[in-house]
């Protein structure tokens, strides 16, 4: 979204929120705590990650709770169409009636084993039909509805939303590569049986999982890393580098040696940039020549970028920058004119990437940065012992505290 909008494109970036469904209810139920509530709460805690991510490119936020009615709506017009049916435990859509089902995945209904990836039901015509309505069960949140008291499918909240904000179609639709089937493919099913309007969506962009050892990282397997574990031990640079350096439609398989060459990595582009800030010299036939090569360099990232978003190539043209200028310096051959060039040409990068923190230096997770304050504090009243074991417990997170006659400085040093 960031490097759309930086292409001119006005961008009206939807997310939206699944604030109802089964796993949230049994969750819920687990903790004796009201559903909505229980999912307000959670929705609250994901919008304190996305900021701690340094993620400001949503336009909105829309919790399927609040678009009942457009739901409702919806359901109504695939009734009236006959691609619907009302059962006795809700409302269905009905695949036979749609022959272009499938055509997202490349699936074929007829091969396909029922009860692999949806629940097989007696009330439903064939295996693969979808929730549209669920009729209320007993602790379960409900809203009335022409089916009796209820709550939406799983799919159609997506296509209700879309529909109130874009209409039938619109251009990109995001999510996780095992969405493709059956989330996205019945979300097209919706809304092109509704509209009669194809195609539903021109660009799909479907991203890779991130794993652990090999296997996809969940809560069922216990092999997870919350986003605030991570911030704890590093900063949200890492992560946002560890991501930007694979493709976006990549497997992710996350390991500590990953978060190590990110920091590696950024601490080249921080020695870098710093280096080039000392760079105060006027040359004027070679600051000609370099700028045209920092054009150059320019024009290959966002080349790059174009061809499908591809941001490991792209981010490799910063590194083949780092390595050509820093030769250049060496040889004295770089001005403070073609320093200023490099520098313009990483702060676009950046505003793409969000990869270099403000400050030259990066900012310390509040939990380091609470140590050190600690540490100096010990050392002032002379208590080394104490300020021995800060130290120790601030680099057995990562962290290298050296002390200077202007104060205690710290390094990430893993």
């Amino acid at each position: 979204v960031r490097y759309l909008r930086r292409a001119g494109y006005e961008v009206f970036y939807l997310q939206n929120i699944t604030d109802i469904d089964d796993k949230i209810i049994v969750r819920a139920k687990e903790l004796n705590a009201d559903p909505l509530k229980f999912s307000r709460q959670m929705t609250k805690e994901y919008y304190k990650d996305v900021a701690a991510l340094k993620i400001k490119s949503v336009t909105k936020y829309a919790k399927a709770s609040e678009f009942i009615p457009q739901i409702i709506r919806q359901i109504q017009v695939l009734l009236k169409k006959g691609y619907a049916y009302e059962a006795s435990d809700g409302v269905y859509f009905d695949i036979s009636k749609f022959p272009d089902y499938g055509k997202l995945s490349g699936q074929k209904i007829k091969k396909l084993k029922a009860g692999a990836r949806v629940k097989i039901r007696e009330t439903k015509k064939h295996p693969f039909d979808f929730d549209l309505w669920k009729k209320k069960k007993p602790g379960e949140p409900a809203w009335a509805s022409p089916w009796g008291a209820g709550r939406p499918g799983w799919h159609i909240e997506d296509t209700a939303i879309s529909e109130n904000f874009f209409g039938p179609q619109y251009d990109l639709h995001g999510g996780a590569y095992e969405l493709i089937f059956p989330h996205h493919e019945s979300e097209i099913a919706q809304m092109e049986a509704a509209s009669g309007k194809k195609p539903f969506v021109k660009y799909w962009l479907h991203t890779g999982v991130l794993k652990i050892g090999g296997e996809k990282m969940s809560k069922s397997l216990g092999n997870f890393i919350t986003v605030r574990d991570f911030l704890e031990k590093y900063p949200v640079e890492i992560l946002r580098f560890i991501i930007v350096s694979s493709h976006y439609r990549s497997v992710i398989d996350y390991n500590e040696q990953l978060a190590v060459q990110a920091k590696h990595a950024l601490d080249r582009i921080s020695e870098f940039l710093e280096r080039l800030d000392k760079v105060n010299q006027k040359l004027k036939i070679k600051n000609q020549k370099y700028k045209l090569k920092i054009k150059k360099f320019r024009e290959k990232f966002f080349d790059y970028m174009d061809d499908d978003f591809n941001t490991p190539r792209a981010l490799s043209v910063m590194f083949d920058v780092i390595k050509t200028s820093n030769a250049s310096i060496d040889k004295n051959q770089l001005d403070k004119d073609a320093a200023r060039e490099i520098k313009n040409f990483f702060g676009e990068a950046d505003a793409i990437f969000g990869i270099l923190p403000p400050q030259k230096k990066i900012k310390l997770p509040k939990k380091i940065a609470s140590l050190v304050e600690q540490r100096e504090k010990a050392r002032q009243e002379k208590n080394w012992a104490l300020a021995d074991q800060l130290r120790a417990e601030t680099e057995r997170l990562g962290y290298k505290i050296e002390d200077t006659p202007k104060g205690p400085t710290v390094k990430f040093d893993f």
